[in-house]
């Protein structure tokens, strides 16, 4: 089994690489590489695609890695291999993007990415630091995950889904912020797993011998 983490330049990928080979060796589910090479994109048996940063810098990084996105496409929707998308990552499922400009996204979770507006003005946006997880909708990757367990979170952004049961958890910052989307074999998480702890790493190890 290999699951390969998706390098185009968008952050620095040593956590989550680190991570998610430590719960590789932990449940046994091969090997974790991080490319940007489209022919090991397209061998890989799972999918991660991370995302720091504005959303447009992002999706003009990716592509301008050309074959990239071509691979991912053909994998998850044609060949329905698991996907994780992580911050901005999660983001580029959207239809579109509200940040500086408006900006397509892959359109493959119905919805838009909206600046974060907190009812209490005295909240800061970013929304940075450590928040609570609700847990909207059971899924295999959010086994032994429940309301009230902690992931770490850096973004001004965040999705707002069109169809209800596409959001899987959410967590509250003066209103609702979208935490975790999924349908079929697609799943996207706003906060870093990779920096979440136990919690966290508990769904790097679901994600990582999920079978959709």
């Amino acid at each position: 089994m290999l699951t390969a983490i998706i390098d185009y330049e968008s952050g620095n990928l040593h956590s989550a690489e680190k991570a998610f080979q430590r719960m590789a060796r932990e449940t046994g589910a091969g090997t974790v590489i991080v490319t940007s090479d489209p022919e090991e994109v397209a061998k890989a048996d799972r999918l991660v695609l991370p995302g720091d940063g504005a959303f447009p810098a992002c999706w003009k990084a990716l592509f301008d890695h050309r074959g990239i996105f071509e691979a991912v496409d053909e994998s998850v929707n044609q060949k329905g291999r698991p996907f994780m998308g992580i911050c901005v990552g999660m983001q580029m499922l959207a239809s579109v993007s509200r940040e500086y400009v408006d900006t397509d996204g892959f359109d493959w979770i119905g919805g838009e990415v909206v600046r974060i507006a907190p009812a209490d003005p005295a909240l800061k946006v970013p929304h940075m630091g450590w928040n609570d997880l609700v847990i909207d909708s059971p899924h295999p990757v959010l086994e032994g995950v429940k309301t009230g367990d902690h992931a770490y979170f850096v973004h001004s952004y965040h999705m707002q889904v069109a169809n209800p049961a596409e959001r899987l958890a959410h967590c509250d910052y003066a209103g609702d912020i979208t935490a975790i989307v999924g349908r079929d074999n697609i799943i996207g998480m706003q906060f870093h797993p990779e920096k979440s702890q136990e919690a966290g790493l508990r769904m790097i190890a679901n994600f990582l011998t999920w079978a959709p």
